[in-house]
């Protein structure tokens, strides 16, 4: 029985992936349906074992109508991710650009820019944030704070949260990078030969060729740096989410409910910003 499987090429390449399928659906499949279940339950951890008791929707409305510090962190929330997403998405794509170009020492500026993503753990950034090092300290001191203070409050927060974050913004752009520059490194070499023969400057290339080659990889940056960025330890959410969990009053059900709710948000952030390069992959194509 075994040997006639293993003749089939396809039947070892699914042996091959069977541990991490096993992993994937008890490990994280199983956990995220059961949280959904404890979503509409109060979650009683006992000596006895896990007590619960059904409420219904009672933790979402619960979740949406008195917990005044969760909604007011899911606003900043969305504020954040739309400042932030599209600023290093930019910063990545603009630092892949030059590492693209025929300088010296590529290799060693690469490696310092991928650098903070393999040292960049929760209690690295927490230390870095902790000692104001991640802040333009020396931009604090200067006029430019005076400059903000008469703008509109929207976009003055919006500038201020930039400048305090920038360090931090950089920091996450590592992945990005990378990904723009082996995207860069796969557009044809004769294509933009064809454009200056024609009279196209470098401008015109970058946004006639480089650009629309590029907006796949872009969609995947901001998939990808919107997830990492919801995920990680600087997220004010997911700690509001800890806390909950092992407290009485609330416990996992209360906690669940606040998972899937910021599950939801994220998923609907996403959905705008795909919507929206999708929309200037059309007009450029």
């Amino acid at each position: 029985m075994i040997k006639k499987i293993m003749k089939n090429p396809e039947n070892k390449g699914y042996l091959f992936i069977l541990p991490w399928l096993i992993g994937f659906v008890t490990l994280t499949i199983y956990p995220i349906l059961y949280s959904f279940y404890l979503s509409f339950f109060d979650v009683t951890i006992t000596t006895e074992g896990i007590q619960t008791e059904s409420v219904g929707i009672e933790n979402y409305q619960s979740a949406m109508t008195s917990d005044i510090e969760f909604i007011n962190r899911l606003i900043e929330y969305v504020r954040e991710i739309l400042i932030s997403v599209p600023l290093i998405v930019i910063i990545s794509l603009l630092i892949a650009l030059l590492l693209n170009q025929n300088i010296r020492f590529k290799g060693v500026f690469r490696t310092i820019f991928f650098l903070p993503v393999i040292i960049s753990s929760g209690p690295v950034l927490d230390k870095l944030i902790g000692l104001d090092i991640a802040t333009l300290n020396m931009v604090e001191t200067n006029a430019l704070y005076e400059m903000i203070a008469g703008m509109d409050n929207i976009l003055a927060s919006s500038f201020v949260y930039i400048i305090d974050n920038l360090i931090i913004l950089l920091w996450f752009s590592g992945v990005q990078i990378l990904i723009f520059n082996s995207a860069l490194q796969k557009v044809d070499k004769k294509i933009y030969e064809a454009a200056s023969i024609d009279g196209a400057s470098s401008w015109e290339s970058f946004w006639k060729i480089t650009l629309p080659s590029l907006f796949p990889m872009i969609m995947v940056n901001i998939v990808y740096t919107t997830v990492m960025y919801s995920v990680s330890s600087l997220s004010t959410i997911v700690g509001h989410i800890q806390s909950n969990m092992f407290q009485l009053e609330t416990g996992f059900g209360y906690a669940s409910s606040l998972s899937w709710i910021y599950f939801i948000l994220i998923v609907l952030v996403l959905i705008t910003f795909t919507g929206i390069i999708g929309l200037f992959n059309r007009k450029y194509k």
